[in-house]
């Protein structure tokens, strides 16, 4: 592509909430506690509903797990929601403005990765880029075969 950049985020913490309300109302007050913990959430994905329970999951940074862990404890009393929690994974960004007005360019990048048989936690993605949450363990082996899929 040429303009095509990779970057790399390590210290992530998936957090995936799971049987929470599907509602705006409870997400909002979830992000907004997050908030006045001061942590920032980055990346953030939900499933399509399931009658009036849901899914959510957000990224946020390895160094934020204990405070963000005293509040799902509570939000699981609260709402009886189940928490899971997965650390030390690594967001690999593909950017490239053009990406949007190329076909082929997630088919391309998607395959690499399969290829890879890695372990893929979490992807969001915009117009112009596509965001991958990978374990420690399958990192590396992703990361060559995006940067392979995209030279």
């Amino acid at each position: 592509m040429g303009t095509t950049q990779i970057s790399t985020v390590s210290g992530i913490t998936l957090v995936t909430l799971q049987g929470s309300p599907a509602t705006t109302t409870f997400m909002a007050d979830v992000f907004e506690r997050i908030s006045a913990l001061k942590v920032n959430i980055d990346m953030i994905s939900m499933p399509p509903n399931h009658g009036a329970n849901a899914g959510l999951s957000f990224t946020i940074s390895d160094q934020d797990l204990i405070d963000v862990l005293a509040l799902m404890n509570t939000l699981k009393t609260e709402t009886g929601i189940k928490v899971i929690v997965s650390s030390v994974n690594h967001k690999i960004s593909v950017y490239d403005p053009q990406m949007k007005n190329t076909p082929g360019m997630a088919a391309r990048v998607f395959s690499a990765i399969a290829s890879s048989d890695a372990d893929i936690r979490l992807i969001t993605t915009s117009e112009v880029e596509i965001s991958f949450l990978v374990t420690e363990a399958d990192y590396d082996t992703v990361l060559e075969a995006i940067e392979n899929a995209v030279e």
